[in-house]
């Protein structure tokens, strides 16, 4: 540096001068004699310029003008040294650093500067009259060359001539030793960063293939492939499942944790594929896990492989070779299995009567009603197609009627002959609502209520457990809706349209309306998105409709109407309870209210319980393990220092369901761990006064 140097000439001066080497006036005033100054020729005895001084020549320099050119030296370097850390690329956070070290630096100068500014403590040691013999280097060798503006040589023959600089005192060269060893630090911790910086660049680029990810709220992990397993396995692994198999679970979390793609044959979503699995296994048992075309086991086997750690070798042994075509084969999307679908024995009359009826709009009760027909009209066109009698066609309009092929336009009663107006169960208002509906009602023989809930339940079950986290509080909408389980449960809710669910048994209907309430949030998510706000959310829980047993459905009047035995919903402005006196589905309520219909029930929110499906023989023990395991993880907390309970906001909409305060922390207490019943139980049996606070609810999406 510039500085360091100016600093290392008085020193080197100061050398030659105590060697006993002699400076005249004459060498002092040539050329270069701005370098060389004594005390006797600057400073008076007092410390105050020399008044003889200005008569000199312009060439002798004072130490303010060696301080300027120190400080242009100095900014020079500074500047230097600035390129060379950006061609080096030094990040931002090293010239931070290296800009204070800098800094520091140019503050140990300045105090020296202004100390030979000032002259404070400061002498000149005078003149040395001492002769000093310098012997010059062979001629040879090579010359030595001073640093530029510091030593200069005379012309060739003068070696020995060499004009110098006077030293400072002696405590001089220690402050100059320090700045040149600062200096000396700072230059090799730039070295040493542009090397570390050149290694890095080397390699990063190593790895200039691999994309970077800067997005706020995306957290990417990246794993290196293992290619020696990823080069060895050519195989495929599959297994066959069921629904809400416990095995089958441990089986599907191994291979995630093992980071193994397979394929998962669940033959309740599948049902023609149990067949191949008895004929391959000799059993209807599973699970049950092939290696390409070979049976390697159940649970058991793969348990007892695992803890043995001959499960690498196995597996590389097993599926070292390509995938043979008689392995078992993937589900393909978009195949359907046959299923002997018998066509309903009414079926040829009615698609005579779509086409000979007149349907028309009408006036009733100065109403008018849309696309109906008149009873006697369709009567008579039976007579005259099926050549049969007025009351055989009575009788065959009354089944027509309880199988919902047709309905009288105000539900008052089932099929009677004369002016009544009747339509068609497609033609009804409500039918555009229904997402279930694809066009066409489903014409063929209806199934009971409890095998279509069954199966239903088996689709949704395997949806879950493929589409969910571990515990079910997050669900992969985009996923579901791309799978192959999602579209054959859409064809599936067509055989809703029909079914007979008078005939299920109170367990049976409590079952399958909450199963039939989570589905439908799945499907509205699906297909219309989570609503944002209050107007939204209305429509979500009111205008998205299922056609279930000939009646239209939305999730309000399932969860009010018909699970909350036709109550009215507790943040609705209306009023009016979901179903009329005279309303049909108000034979469907549960005659009982079961508060623990809230933890089962999943509106696709984060606030909301997690979602699950329940089998009709366990209903009520699955829902009082969901409460258990809504109360354990937010559904309530208790501060003893505020002596206050968090709880759900969905214990203040539904109090009427759980009563007051106090009974709802008793009622409670028979859901909650041992470590929150003892706190609850503390707070309330020493007679203080309890706070209830309620949590806001969130009504963000649960993906």
């Amino acid at each position: 540096m510039g500085s360091l140097n100016g600093i290392a000439v008085h020193d080197m001066a100061g050398d030659y001068e105590r060697k006993g080497e002699k400076i005249n006036k004459e060498d002092i005033s040539g050329g270069h004699a701005c370098e060389n100054f004594s005390s006797s020729d600057i400073f008076s005895a007092a410390g105050d310029l020399n008044p003889d001084d200005s008569g000199k020549p312009e060439t002798n320099r004072c130490p303010s003008d060696m301080i300027k050119a120190s400080q242009e030296t100095v900014e020079f370097d500074q500047e230097f040294s600035a390129i060379e850390i950006e061609k080096g690329d030094v990040p931002v956070e090293d010239r931070q650093e290296m800009s204070a070290m800098a800094e520091n630096l140019n503050e140990v100068q300045n105090v020296l500067l202004e100390d030979l500014d000032s002259g404070t403590d400061t002498e000149v040691i005078s003149e040395a009259n001492r002769d000093e013999q310098i012997i010059p280097p062979h001629s040879k060798l090579p010359k030595p060359e001073a640093p530029p503006g510091l030593l200069n040589l005379l012309p060739d023959g003068d070696f020995n001539q060499v004009e110098r600089s006077q030293s400072l005192k002696e405590n001089l060269p220690t402050i100059g030793k320090y700045i040149r060893d600062q200096s000396n630090s700072f230059s090799a911790a730039i070295s040493r960063r542009i090397s570390s910086l050149k290694e890095s660049d080397e390699s990063k680029s190593k790895w200039n293939n691999v994309t970077e990810f800067n997005l706020s709220g995306l957290k990417v992990i990246v794993k290196q492939k293992d290619e020696n397993r990823d080069f060895s396995l050519k195989g495929r692994i599959s297994f066959f499942s069921r629904s809400n198999c416990r095995d089958c679970t441990a089986v599907r979390l191994f291979f995630r944790e093992k980071g193994l793609k397979f394929v998962e044959i669940n033959v309740d979503v599948y049902p023609s594929r149990e067949k191949e699995l008895v004929e391959r296994t000799g059993a209807s048992s599973v699970p049950q896990i092939f290696f390409n075309e070979k049976l390697f086991g159940g649970l058991v086997a793969l348990n007892s492989l695992r803890n043995s750690g001959e499960f690498d070798q196995r597996l590389s042994g097993m599926l070292g070779r390509k995938c043979p075509d008689d392995a078992p084969a993937p589900p393909v999307y978009g195949f359907d299995d046959h299923e002997d679908d018998t066509v309903d024995e009414l079926i040829a009359i009615v698609r005579v009567l779509r086409q000979k009826l007149p349907i028309q709009d009408r006036l009733l009760k100065m109403k008018i009603v849309n696309n109906c027909f008149a009873g006697a009209e369709m009567v008579e066109v039976m007579i005259q197609h099926f050549d049969c009698g007025r009351q055989k066609a009575i009788e065959i309009g009354k089944q027509l009627a309880r199988k919902h092929f047709i309905h009288h336009v105000f539900r008052e009663h089932d099929f009677e002959d004369g002016n009544h107006f009747y339509r068609f169960l497609e033609h009804e208002p409500f039918i555009p609502r229904c997402i279930n509906f694809r066009g066409s009602t489903n014409d063929g023989e209806p199934k009971t209520a409890a095998a279509v809930g069954l199966r239903l339940t088996k689709i949704l079950s395997a949806i879950l457990e493929s589409y969910t986290s571990d515990d079910r509080r997050h669900v992969d909408y985009i996923g579901i809706s791309n799978s192959e389980e999602f579209r054959r449960y859409v064809i599936l809710a067509q055989d809703l349209h029909r079914v007979d669910i008078l005939a299920l048994s109170s367990d049976e209907k409590l079952a399958f309306f909450l199963n039939l309430y989570n589905a439908m949030v799945i499907h509205s998510v699906i297909r219309g998105g989570r609503p944002n706000g209050v107007i939204d959310r209305r429509s979500f829980f009111s205008d998205f409709q299922y056609l279930v047993g000939g009646n239209s459905y939305s999730l309000n009047t399932i969860k009010n109407g018909i699970l909350r035995n036709n109550r009215r919903s507790p943040y609705s402005l209306n009023i009016m309870k979901p179903f009329s006196n005279s309303d049909k589905r108000l034979e469907l309520a549960l005659p009982k209210l079961n508060p623990l219909i809230h933890f089962g029930l999943c509106n696709g929110t984060r606030s909301s319980p997690s979602v699950r499906f329940f089998s009709p023989t366990g209903v009520e023990a699955e829902l009082r393990s969901a409460a258990r395991e809504f109360f354990q993880r937010d559904g309530i907390e208790v501060d003893l220092d505020k002596r206050t309970v968090h709880l759900s906001r969905i214990m203040k909409w539904f109090s009427t369901d759980f009563g007051q305060e106090k009974e709802i922390l008793k009622w409670i207490m028979n859901y909650l761990d041992a470590t929150k019943a003892g706190l609850l139980t503390h707070l309330l049996s020493d007679g203080g006064p309890v706070n209830v606070v309620h949590n806001n609810y969130d009504w963000s999406v649960n993906s």
